[in-house]
């Protein structure tokens, strides 16, 4: 926490003047080292010296350059305050030290730091007590133990002063009131503030073999009382190598350890039992260790103990001091935490201070300057010190429109709460007037000119301003004057915003300006003018004449009636727009059909021409189309999926190469066609026991004209384990489809497989991401980005598309320190002009957003906010293969119309639907309730299609193909 400005004036002039003289004294040294006589070796090494120190003096000023630029880098500040201490600068580091304090909380290393600095330049009594005011200001910003260490350890340097010693003895029971419960570094102040204790005893016990007086007695038995109370204070509070104190304390207490001791000793060293599992979690666990903080405070929390619970959350705040909700946890705890009567005072201070703590470490956090201002309402603070809050709160850098306006609200709740409304008039009362007005000015101006928008759509806060003057101070006019404006900001077409204006009316006005708004409603209201219409014939029936119910009956009807020919001009319009569609739908289908039709009769499809129609309609739609595979009689599901599949994944497995062009089927082909499907399901078993998913990954985005894909992507990925098979997957005519399968030995190498994600492979960027079956696992989507919001990432449009991100990197950390940047990129790896960059927390990506949002580089305007992605649509499911003999399901086509895969390639008369009776067809004997399940027969009601097929000669197959 900062101290207040006059202590800092005051700290500043001595300090200053005690610094400069430093450095007069450090400069007449050097002179007159200079007028020595030194060799020659030693003044190249002075040379070297001022050569780095004229570097760090261009780099000190570079840095104090920047930050009178932009005074909240904090990487700056502590950059610069590196520096000048490195270069022995003491004024120049004072007052960086200084700057900083005043901006945010110091971390433990800065504070002690300084600290040290300042006490070995101390020399004289005034010097001491600036040093202490150090102190204070150090041990405010976050419960350290070291810096308190420290402190009661300077304290004991001055135990001499006047009344040092009850000095000495007030930090250490401060020390002990904030970290004494710490329960790995709270032993060290108990065993300090003993041993001053026990020094103490020394210097009040009488010589040897003298008799003391009644007096030395009496201080010699109240400072062994001290003594024994440390111990006893000690031993009934759960530290880490307690049970040392235990056998410390017995040797050292004359009369043996008091059982009340004992057994307050015993309940401490079972609370520290339970407490050892979340102190080792700590131990193990890797910063900021956020999750095992939680989970220790929610156990604390449950054990009860008000003290033990704060210093848990000082503990965690101390390693994640930028984490707002943490903040609010522990406020929210301290407000609603019941403590007895005598300790309601510091609990004001304890809650003041950490709401004061919170909005200096976030103070882009809206929600923590709200709840400051309410505790400082709750408990009774000054006016004056909850508008410099305000004022600050307004200076924050809130990332959101809406947040301002929350502010202002709360602002406003204030000031209305100070307003005693049974006068007639209070300078409290004018006050809130000028704050509604002041409001609404700034939300028009300084918000809207930053976010494009007020964030107060509705108009909220103009709501409640004229609620206020209706309900307290009688002023209808007034009010009138507010609802107008809102009405005039957009909000007319809304029924609900005249309804709320009526309502107001009804309450504190009277009929005549009922009437008149709910007039102007109907005549104004696009989204629910049915309902307005209702209240307004609703309301004619309680207070109108029958002028007025003629009034509203011919007003309303006109209404309804336009608003019911609207409503059929726009369905009229939609109905004409999709029956275009449908029209431009059927004649494409039509266009289609007929090129069909075309080609059919200018190249007949011909038992012996059928590869060759194929293969120019393959021409016809790119090498790229997946061809269908073509399914067999007699191997039900298994031609149509599985055949498939190997045909494409396993061409690399067998002979790496792809598979040669299918010739004309020579006579006697299909006899054979049964036995060569059995030798592709035997071949298809062996290398499902092959593949290991698990150890697996998915290549994708690579070049089709990639020269030997299996060995350059073996070459690629045997840093991260051994290779055991790459297969590339090949088009039926020996085109690599630019994706593959690459299998390793271990599972552990997949990890670090899928770390070489969009590494560039001849210019392309290439995808690895695990190996997953998608027909056991449909919803399994790879995306290694959030789709949410992201407040410590910033998304920077309209680049260049010769930005690097050495560029880019080079432009965002004058804001802050920059942990990952990401330039968005198509497919074929060119930039898109996007990017998002990942800081080091939210303040750092706020102020990057201010700082960079319209922009030049290279000609081009950035567009910077923070990252908030749309969320991914889902696609849809793939639909299931049709069952062999099953009615045809109609598929949805593509974008190019209907696709390959759904002409089927079987003759006319195979599609015969077969009757009730068993019949022959093509030589198979068809059961009218057989199933089929994944090319596995059996089952009940299944038959069995093997041992019921009849072979058939060629002039058989000629005859059926020829059947008209």
């Amino acid at each position: 926490m900062a101290a207040t400005g006059n202590e800092e004036q005051t700290l500043l002039p001595d300090i200053e003047e005690e610094a400069e003289g430093m450095e007069r004294e450090m400069e007449s040294e050097e002179e007159e080292e200079e007028g020595m006589g030194v060799e020659h070796s030693e003044e190249e090494d002075e040379e070297d010296t001022s050569e780095d120190e004229r570097e760090n003096e261009a780099e000190i000023q570079r840095l104090e350059e920047q930050l009178s630029i932009n005074a909240f880098d904090y990487n700056c500040h502590v950059d610069l305050i590196k520096l000048l201490r490195q270069e022995g600068k003491l004024h120049r580091l004072r007052k960086a030290r200084q700057k900083m304090s005043e901006l945010f909380p110091l971390t433990e290393e800065i504070w002690l730091d300084w600290l040290k600095d300042e006490i070995r330049l101390t020399e004289d009594e005034s010097d001491r007590e600036r040093v202490y005011e150090l102190f204070e200001r150090a041990v405010k910003d976050y419960v350290c133990p070291e810096i308190w260490l420290e402190y009661v350890q300077y304290s004991i340097g001055g135990m001499g002063a006047q009344g040092g010693i009850e000095r000495v003895r007030s930090i250490f029971e401060r020390a002990l009131t904030a970290v004494g419960l710490h329960m790995t570094k709270g032993a060290s102040i108990w065993e300090a503030y003993r041993e001053f204790e026990i020094v103490i005893l020394s210097t009040v016990q009488p010589p040897p073999g003298s008799v003391p007086s009644q007096e030395q007695q009496e201080l010699l038995n109240a400072q062994l009382e001290r003594i024994h109370t440390l111990f006893r204070r000690q031993l009934a509070v759960p530290l880490m190598d307690m049970e040392g104190t235990y056998a410390e304390y017995s040797d050292w207490a004359d009369n043996g350890v008091p059982e009340t001791v004992t057994h307050q000793y015993r309940r401490a060293l079972q609370q520290l039992e339970k407490c050892k599992p979340f102190e080792e979690a700590l131990l193990v666990s890797e910063p900021p260790k956020l999750a095992e903080y939680q989970v220790y405070i929610d156990f604390e929390i449950k054990e009860g103990d008000p003290a033990r619970v704060q210093i848990i959350f000082e503990r965690a705040l101390a390693e994640n001091c930028l984490v707002p909700d943490l903040w609010i946890k522990f406020t929210t705890y301290l407000l609603a935490c019941n403590l007895p009567q005598d300790r309601q005072l510091k609990i004001k201070d304890l809650v003041l201070s950490s709401h004061e703590r919170a909005v200096r470490n976030c103070p882009w956090t809206m929600g923590l300057w709200k709840t400051y201002l309410l505790a400082l309402e709750r408990h009774g603070a000054d006016h004056q010190i909850v508008t410099d809050v305000f004022e600050k709160a307004l200076n924050a850098g809130f990332i959101q429109a809406t947040d301002y306006v929350e502010i202002w609200q709360s602002n406003l709740d204030y000031l209305r709460r100070r307003i005693d409304f049974s006068k007639e008039w209070s300078r409290e009362l004018d006050e809130l007037r000028a704050a509604f007005a002041r409001s609404l000015e700034y939300l028009k101006q300084d918000v809207e000119e930053r976010f494009s928008e007020s964030g107060d759509l509705s108009c909220t806060i103009m709501q409640i301003w004229a609620r206020i003057e209706a309900l307290h101070c009688k002023n209808m006019q007034k009010a009138r004057e507010l609802w107008d404006s809102i009405m005039t900001k957009g909000n007319a077409k809304y029924a609900n915003m005249w309804l709320e204006y009526y309502n107001l009316e009804r309450s504190y006005g009277d009929a005549a300006h009922c009437r008149k708004a709910l007039h102007r409603a109907v005549q104004c209201t696009s989204d629910y003018p049915e309902h307005v219409c209702d209240v307004l014939l609703n309301f004619e029936r309680v207070e109108g004449s029958l002028e007025d119910w003629d009034a509203a009956v011919q007003k309303t009807e006109t209404k309804l009636n336009r608003v019911n020919e609207q409503r059929a001009r726009v369905a009229e319009k939609e109905a004409l727009l999709a029956r275009q569609e449908e029209e431009k739908a059927e004649h494409r289908r039509k266009a289609k059909a007929d090129k069909k039709a075309q080609k059919k009769g200018q190249k007949p499809n011909r038992t012996g021409d059928k590869r060759k129609a194929e293969d120019e309609y393959e021409e016809e739609w790119g090498e790229d189309t997946e061809l269908p595979s073509k399914r067999l009689r007699g191997e039900e599901d298994f031609g149509s999926t599985a055949t498939e599949e190997l045909m494409e994944t396993e061409s690399g497995l067998f002979g790496r190469r792809a598979p040669a062009p299918r010739k004309s089927e020579p006579p006697g082909f299909r006899k054979n066609q049964q036995g060569q499907s059995e030798d592709l399901r035997q071949l298809q078993d062996v290398s499902k026991e092959q593949r290991k998913d698990e150890d697996s990954v998915f290549v994708s985005n690579l070049a089709f004209n990639l020269e030997d894909p299996e060995g350059k992507l073996r070459t690629l990925f045997q840093g991260c384990g051994t290779v055991q098979q790459v297969r590339p997957v090949f088009t039926p005519k020996g085109v690599f489809r630019g994706y593959c399968y690459v299998q390793f030995e271990d599972r552990l190498a997949v990890s670090e497989a899928l770390k070489l994600d969009r590494q560039e492979v001849d210019g392309r960027p290439m995808y690895v991401s695990p190996c997953v079956d998608k027909n056991k696992n449909p919803d399994f989507k790879v995306f290694k980005y959030k789709t949410a919001m992201e407040k410590h990432k910033i998304f920077i449009s309209g680049l260049p598309y010769s930005c690097t991100k050495e560029t880019l990197e080079d432009l965002c950390k004058q804001h802050g320190t920059v942990k990952a940047i990401r330039l968005v990129t198509n497919r074929s790896g060119k930039p898109k002009g996007l990017a998002y960059v990942e800081f080091e927390n939210e303040a750092q990506a706020s102020q990057a957003v201010v700082k960079m949002d319209g922009t030049m580089l290279e000609n081009f305007t950035l567009s910077v906010a923070i990252s908030n992605p749309p969320g991914r649509k889902m696609e849809d499911k793939a639909v299931p293969s049709r069952i062999l003999g099953a009615p045809m399901l109609r598929q949805p086509q593509g974008a190019r119309g209907k696709g390959r895969t759904q002409i089927s390639l079987l003759p006319r008369s195979l599609y015969r639907q077969s009757a009730p009776d068993a019949k022959a067809e093509n030589g198979t004997v068809s059961a009218p309730h057989a199933t089929v399940t994944d090319g596995v027969h059996g089952g009940p009601g299944t038959a069995s299609l093997d041992t019921q097929t009849k072979s058939l000669s060629n002039e058989d197959f000629a005859r059926m193909l020829l059947k008209k």
